[in-house]
């Protein structure tokens, strides 16, 4: 699995027993092919991203592309992930996976380009697309539990999300990486939350709150349907994670 030292990297490597790891440079072509071909892994997990600052777009899209060539190279199966703000969150309704991608964020728009490009590369993978991911009592806090408790951040009314627990994804990945589907999969938790209401429901406590402006994705709940016909692992809603 790439992106080991990430969030859901972790949890990841935690389910997966006697799991090391190795540094490898993903916008680096050369090596992810050397690496894959020396390991002949069954199955790869593409987790890595980098969500801004320099060099997003090269680990994002191009180190997605170059790990999808070097798995269809050596024949392992490929789970890769990405993200609910692929849509715009003007649909007013739950995106299914056959919705065309309509990003209004650079993030977006790159993990849009990462999808095209990673099935284009090996139209086996499959792109899973989850939404914000949470910890809840007992696990280390995300980044989004850790700006709850900020007491002078802000939260959107209007940005609707579908959170996930860290171990309910992790859990569902490693099941997905059995399992012989391709394409595109929704995979997020039951629950469709404001910003504002996920922050409040974090931090136990009422939080400032106000409306998105202008250039946010809005409502990017996701229709996980096929996914929970698919999986035995549980997808728990937000409200219950934190209840």
């Amino acid at each position: 699995m790439t992106g080991a030292t990430g969030y859901l990297g972790a949890e990841l490597l935690r389910q997966v027993p006697g799991a090391t790891g190795e540094r490898v440079e993903v916008r680096d072509a050369a090596a992810v092919v050397a690496l894959l071909d020396r390991l002949r892994p069954a199955v790869v997990v593409h987790t890595a991203y980098l969500q801004d600052g320099p060099g997003a777009w090269e680990i994002t899209v191009a180190g997605a592309e170059n790990v999808a060539c070097a798995a269809a190279e050596v024949g392992a199966r490929l789970v890769h992930l990405s993200t609910d703000v692929v849509f715009d969150g003007r649909k007013g309704a739950p995106y299914v996976e056959a919705d065309e991608m309509c990003p209004v964020t650079d993030y977006g728009r790159a993990k849009a380009e990462a999808e095209r490009r990673v099935l284009a590369a090996y139209p086996a993978a499959l792109v899973v697309r989850t939404s914000l991911i949470v910890g809840g009592p007992s696990f280390p806090p995300s980044k989004h539990e850790l700006v709850a408790v900020d007491p002078s951040a802000t939260f959107y009314e209007d940005e609707i999300r579908c959170p996930i627990q860290v171990a309910d994804l992790a859990a569902a990945l490693l099941e997905l990486a059995g399992l012989d589907v391709s394409g595109v999969l929704h995979v997020a938790g039951d629950d469709a939350v404001s910003r504002r209401e996920l922050a409040e429901l974090a931090a136990g406590r009422p939080v400032r709150r106000a409306p998105a402006p202008p250039g946010r994705p809005l409502d990017c709940s996701l229709d996980c349907t096929r996914a929970r016909g698919l999986l035995r692992t549980d997808l728990t809603g937000v409200r219950t994670v934190f209840a």
